[in-house]
């Protein structure tokens, strides 16, 4: 399977790119910068010189590839998910030959679509009632994804990430590494969290069927919830930071919706790929996780 992965040098793409090299497919990776083409060429995936917002640079493939996974980390989400769609669309109807298969279409969401709710559990196949202020788009964009005539269309919803460089609990580590663990929120709140690499078989599973996937929405989530008190509790303790740890009011939309408590059950990822979350949570592992992201920050 030839595979393209927009966003490849992020937190989601890179060990995404990385299980599609190691499963033994060829992967092509969009990099911005020479130094990125280079990281990306060590882990034996083709790097593409381009940009996300400017696809005169890649669209041209369109042509070869079965698959297309969009896994971009940009403030305006909102608009180049919508302009990223529309360009693989028209570049499949202009370069594919006739007869070819759809092609796969993989789409990075998140969890906070489901927003607040600490009393009643939610699934994959959950209506979308009332997601964090931040991403109330986001659902209509799903729709136009799955519903797309052209692509194999497939949204995959990752919950808060966790291991690795610690994509948004980078900011969490960093106060706790400067001597106070303070967090947006209030008590008694719960994540929905998934490890990076276990996100990353779940995209190698969904690429790899994706005339089986094609047209559904999958959270991304390890099967409990995690308590955010127990997390920074134990933050406080392994960092060495002065107690006790303390919530603060979100200032922005983004701050708010990490706040976001969903009690998230996902089942359709494991019914249909047999997919289950293999590493440590993040409580009862945190202390690696932290480690692991001061040796990204090279602390």
């Amino acid at each position: 399977m030839k595979v393209l992965v927009i966003g490849a040098t992020g937190f989601i793409g890179f060990p995404v790119s990385q299980a599609l090299a190691r499963a033994g497919h060829i992967v092509y990776g969009l990099a911005r910068t020479d130094e990125k083409a280079r990281k990306l060429a060590s882990e034996e995936i083709i790097p593409i010189i381009g940009n996300a917002l400017d696809p005169t640079s890649w669209l041209s493939i369109v042509a070869q590839l079965d698959t297309v996974i969009e896994a971009v980390a940009t403030p305006d989400l909102r608009g180049i998910g919508a302009s990223l769609l529309a360009a693989v669309s028209e570049a499949a109807e202009k370069y594919r030959p006739a007869g070819a298969p759809k092609l796969n279409y993989i789409y990075t969401g998140g969890t906070w679509v489901h927003g607040e709710n600490r009393t009643d559990f939610v699934t994959d196949t959950t209506p979308i009632i009332s997601p964090a202020d931040l991403v109330t788009w986001r659902p209509a964009h799903e729709q136009a994804v799955i519903t797309n005539p052209i692509l194999n269309g497939i949204v995959i919803r990752p919950a808060l990430l966790y291991g690795r460089s610690a994509s948004i609990l980078s900011t969490l580590y960093r106060n706790a590494y400067n001597g106070k663990v303070s967090w947006y929120g209030t008590p008694g709140g719960r994540y929905a969290v998934v490890h990076a690499d276990d996100l990353a078989s779940l995209y190698v599973l969904v690429a790899e069927g994706a005339t089986i996937a094609a047209g559904k929405i999958f959270d991304a989530a390890n099967n409990t919830t995690e308590s955010v008190d127990e997390l920074l509790s134990k933050l406080v303790t392994i960092s060495g930071a002065k107690g006790p740890y303390e919530y603060t009011s979100p200032s922005n939309l983004y701050e708010k919706a990490i706040t976001t408590t969903s009690l998230i059950r996902p089942y359709l990822a494991r019914a249909l790929f047999g997919w289950e979350p293999r590493k440590a949570g993040l409580v009862d592992n945190l202390e690696v996780y932290y480690n692991a992201w001061k040796a990204s920050e090279g602390l």
